[in-house]
């Protein structure tokens, strides 16, 4: 197999991983506390001449190295919902899934027919001391911008909100849930700031993502269209499967 070849298809698995990240983040545009992810790349240089007849890399072969979490804020929106809520700042609220504890910016809650504080998914939403169960007879259910989760009859708990030293740590599992390998940071009631009756937006730029999700799928086209060329379709197939 070619030098070319070989240059080709390591610039196709880079291409191929920021597309699907592209057209990840377009496709969450409008999920609530979604954060755009990125991948970074490491650029090497290599001696190969036909390296020049590879589109937009130049002598140059790009290896895709990890990913990474955009963790800017998005933009509020007010929903006029009491069970809906925004963290100011770093901070995640905290839920129990099917796989234990996981943190998001996702402050979409609502009341199950229980009682229990829960995400439009079902994953119960924690405090600082357990769940959160709000009595059926209860009315008027506010939350507080310290968390502190009341009704008109009384106090029922305060939302459990955390940090981390290093967000870029946390792994996203999907759907605004990242996991942890370390414990989080609490905050306390003094430390903690929400927008009540809001939610944060998705921090996804749409049409910047769009430009960009068009410019590396044409880049992925030119590149398939010289690798396809000049290589040997067997190899091609067994290195790089049916995408190209």
């Amino acid at each position: 197999m070619s030098d070319k070849t070989v240059i080709g298809l390591s610039r196709l698995i880079a291409l191929q991983q920021q597309v699907d990240n592209l057209a990840r983040n377009v496709a969450n545009q409008n999920t609530t506390g979604f954060k755009r992810e990125g991948i970074r790349f490491l650029e090497y240089l290599t001696d190969a001449k036909e390296a020049d007849d590879i589109p937009s890399a130049p002598k140059r072969s790009l290896v895709a190295v990890t990913g990474y979490t955009d963790f800017s804020a998005g933009s509020l929106q007010l929903t006029g919902n009491s069970t809906d809520a925004a963290v100011l700042g770093d901070g995640f609220f905290v839920v129990r899934t099917s796989r234990g504890d996981r943190y998001t910016r996702n402050g979409a809650f609502t009341l199950d027919k229980q009682g229990r504080l829960v995400t439009l998914s079902g994953d119960l939403v924690l405090a600082a001391n357990g769940t959160i169960k709000v009595p059926l007879t209860d009315v008027n259910l506010s939350i507080g911008t310290d968390g502190t989760i009341s009704t008109a009859r009384s106090i029922i708990g305060r939302l459990r909100v955390v940090k981390f030293d290093d967000p870029r740590s946390l792994v996203a599992e999907g759907t605004g849930l990242f996991a942890s390998g370390s414990p989080p940071i609490e905050l306390n009631a003094g430390s903690i700031r929400l927008a009540t009756n809001a939610l944060e937006r998705s921090n996804v730029n749409s049409i910047r993502e769009m430009s960009d999700l068009v410019a590396a799928t044409r880049a992925y086209e030119q590149v398939a269209n010289v690798v396809l060329k000049d290589g040997d379709p067997n190899e091609l197939k067994t290195l790089a499967g049916e995408d190209l």
